[in-house]
């Protein structure tokens, strides 16, 4: 089992208002530069998509549930059928998108018993209780030719420094995907 992190990312590192929901006077940084570079399976899951299941945050998931489930593309239909996990205090209703459950108990407890792969998206605060945790083992980060100056940030400042080893790195529209992983100790 693996913990993948994906997230839209400015040059400065800010996550947050990728798309502008938010309502931030920054937000939807990320769509300014076209569908080419949003859509579809641009961080390159595959196969961890069809076999793993998706941990999201109660905001995140509450957006993506507004989303998804309207739409019937192949990229679509592989979001849909995911089971989804959704990190949430508050939430108990979950049936807008099909295949979600409410994670039961503890954050940190259910990851580290989850058998298969576990993908994160957008969630800063489930990222940040993984990160804590030192659950991370990969991520995944589109990142968009913009500074924002201003913003949460993936990495917040005045944190232990974080050395990861560079997986790849290729172009996807406008931005670039690379792919960190933990350094070997």
């Amino acid at each position: 089992m693996s913990v993948i992190v994906i997230e839209f990312i400015t040059l400065d590192g800010i996550v947050s208002d990728p798309d502008g929901s938010a309502g931030t006077p920054t937000g939807g940084w990320a769509f300014r530069h076209g569908p080419e570079t949003v859509a579809g399976d641009k961080f390159r899951l595959g196969s961890v998509l069809d076999e793993g299941v998706m941990l999201l945050g109660r905001r995140t998931w509450h957006l993506f549930s507004r989303l998804w489930p309207e739409r019937d593309d192949p990229f679509s239909a592989r979001m849909n059928a995911v089971p989804k996990r959704v990190a949430s205090r508050t939430l108990t209703d979950v049936s807008a998108w099909a295949n979600s459950e409410v994670v039961e108990g503890d954050l940190v407890d259910a990851v580290k018993h989850e058998r298969r792969d576990v993908i994160v998206t957008g969630s800063l605060s489930v990222v940040r209780t993984l990160m804590a945790e030192d659950l991370v083992d990969e991520y995944r980060l589109i990142t968009f030719p913009t500074v924002l100056g201003t913003g949460e940030r993936l990495f917040p400042a005045n944190e232990l420094p974080v050395y990861l080893d560079c997986l790849s790195a290729d172009r996807a529209g406008a931005a670039v995907l690379t792919r960190y992983g933990r350094t070997a100790p």
